[in-house]
């Protein structure tokens, strides 16, 4: 298998050697079903084994309630970043200590039932990936880890909390990834619940341990140091903790002293530095990204907003739209994207996820070097390619997209359909080849792509948007409507202002189709303009 980035695990799984999982909700909800199922089996063994085995049976009865309760709506269950991570931990981790458990009894029912069954039970990549998700949704949402642990996320029907073992887990994975951030904000979650009173199988000692090296590593030599001596107040035989002291003292006089040499240096530069920011404007993308996401940062003014409308649309009197006209409304003005609302109902949707979901599998780009699909990273989601031929459906919405844009999609891309789950995304792109990628869409033979159309098949509870970090503009999901924009100028010129991300999906799950317009057959539709900005 490949590194994985997980948002979401799938229940596609089942009967494959190897998963991609960066995935698709409903397929994870196959999983739930199966636990279940499992539930029910060790049920059936705690009864004749009842005396022996109480502590299976504590241990069946609270995984009843929580499947019940889960599989009575799976995709709002798995919604929540927190149940998907909980849901690997369990499978992978807690169900083995289980089925130890139990083979002590020699119980051949139960053991053939559940030992099927864990072939396809998520792995450690898995798990490590769903804690990905969480670690990702947290910092895009400035999420603060009292409010995971807690559940209380927006906009949920079921709210689940993380245990001292949970938020332990999730510190030491981002501790084996050198991710010292994360570690240090997750090993501090778990000794806060462990101050509180919760009663965990992790000690005080341990937790301390991985929580003063992480804030070492990140430079903070004095919050170190105090964690230390904590650390050593509970166990002053502790051995690396000793060693720790001494090197921390050494190197914490080390630093004040250099720090006092520097001072004023810093300072001057800082200063500097600030004002050559002022005069920039300057923002990383990646900070403009994560702001438009959480719904700040848009640069729309009042005199701009003021030029946005809503109408009814018949593009230019088509005979069709002419009797039935569209509901059009203005999302932004430069770049102009255009929303259109009921523009497909709820059975083509089903329909065009039904004929997607059997072939879901991770989304691709275009490596801009040799102009050929690839995996990436910063996209984080899965797709299928849907042809006008395979059903009339598809074909349909076709013809709608060519009505209502006035464009030839003959030569256009086919359908592609992607599902993202609790944490999927696509980071900040563009549609377009530019200059610098001669090979983008060689092997098409369309010319570059012109423009896109993108349908919402799903609303999503929280996160989700499309943003275009250089506009400012964030585009929300809403489930029937579709948005368009031009990628290049008429002039054949790229439109920079239309880069655009899809941001992590903190609750819930997002269907989307896009359709990607090429040049090829548009020469008389939209003709070329004479300068690039003339749109």
């Amino acid at each position: 298998m490949n590194s994985v980035d997980l948002e979401c695990f799938t229940g596609g799984l089942l009967g494959m050697n190897s998963v991609d999982l960066e995935c698709f909700t409903g397929q994870m909800t196959d999983l739930l079903f199966t636990e279940k199922d499992l539930v029910t089996s060790l049920k059936d063994y705690i009864k004749a084994e009842e005396s022996k085995l109480e502590q299976v049976k504590q241990w069946a009865e609270k995984l009843d309630a929580l499947t019940a309760t889960a599989t009575q709506d799976p995709e709002g269950f798995l919604g929540h970043p927190v149940n998907a991570f909980k849901l690997m931990k369990r499978l992978n981790t807690e169900w083995g200590e289980v089925e130890n458990l139990v083979l002590r009894d020699m119980s051949d029912g139960f053991i053939s039932n559940l030992t099927i069954q864990r072939q396809h039970f998520p792995n450690d990549e898995d798990q490590t990936g769903a804690a990905k998700a969480l670690l990702r949704l947290q910092d895009t949402y400035k999420l603060d880890t009292q409010t995971i642990s807690t559940g209380d996320l927006p906009e949920l029907p079921y709210k689940s909390s993380l245990t001292v073992e949970d938020c332990f887990e999730l510190g030491k994975i981002a501790y084996s990834e050198a991710d010292y951030y994360h570690t240090e904000l997750w090993m501090a979650q778990a000794l806060r619940q462990l101050d509180e009173g919760e009663e965990s199988s992790i000690d005080t000692v341990t937790v301390l341990d991985y929580l003063s090296y992480s804030i070492y590593q990140q430079g903070e030599l004095e919050r170190a140091l105090e964690y230390t001596k904590r650390l050593l107040s509970l166990d002053p035989d502790h051995q690396r903790a000793n060693g720790n002291l001494k090197y921390f003292e050494y190197q914490l006089a080390k630093q004040r002293k250099v720090e006092r040499e520097q001072k004023v240096k810093e300072e001057k530069k800082e200063r500097e530095k600030r004002e050559v920011d002022k005069k920039k404007n300057f923002l990383p993308e990646k900070r403009k990204y994560e702001q438009l996401c959480r719904g700040e940062g848009i640069k729309l003014t009042p005199r701009r907003q003021s030029r946005l409308f809503c109408r009814l649309f018949d593009n230019k009197r088509h005979p069709y739209y002419l009797l039935g006209p569209v509901k059009q409304e203005d999302e932004w003005d430069r770049p102009r994207i255009v929303r259109y609302h009921d523009i497909i109902n709820e059975r083509e949707m089903e329909k065009v996820k039904e004929l997607a979901k059997p072939r879901l599998r991770r989304a691709t780009v275009h490596d801009p070097q040799t102009g050929k699909l690839t995996t990436a990273q910063y996209r984080v989601s899965k797709s299928a390619w849907l042809a006008a031929y395979e059903h009339p459906v598809v074909d349909r919405i076709n013809q709608r997209i060519q009505d209502l844009t006035g464009l030839d999609v003959t030569t256009a891309e086919e359908l592609q359909v992607a599902n993202y789950g609790v944490g999927g995304q696509y980071e900040p792109h563009f549609d377009f080849g530019r200059k610098d990628e001669p090979d983008a869409f060689k092997e098409l033979g369309t010319g570059n792509r012109i423009a896109t159309w993108l349908f919402y098949m799903s609303d999503v509870a929280a996160g989700g948007a499309t943003v275009f970090p250089e506009a400012g503009a964030a585009v929300k999901p809403m489930k029937g409507t579709a948005v368009f924009w031009y990628n290049l100028f008429p002039s054949g010129e790229g439109d920079y202002s239309t880069r655009h991300a899809a941001c992590p999906v903190l609750v819930g799950n997002k269907w989307v189709s896009n359709k990607w317009i090429h040049e090829r057959g548009q020469e008389f539709r939209r003709p070329c303009g004479l300068m690039s900005e003339l749109c």
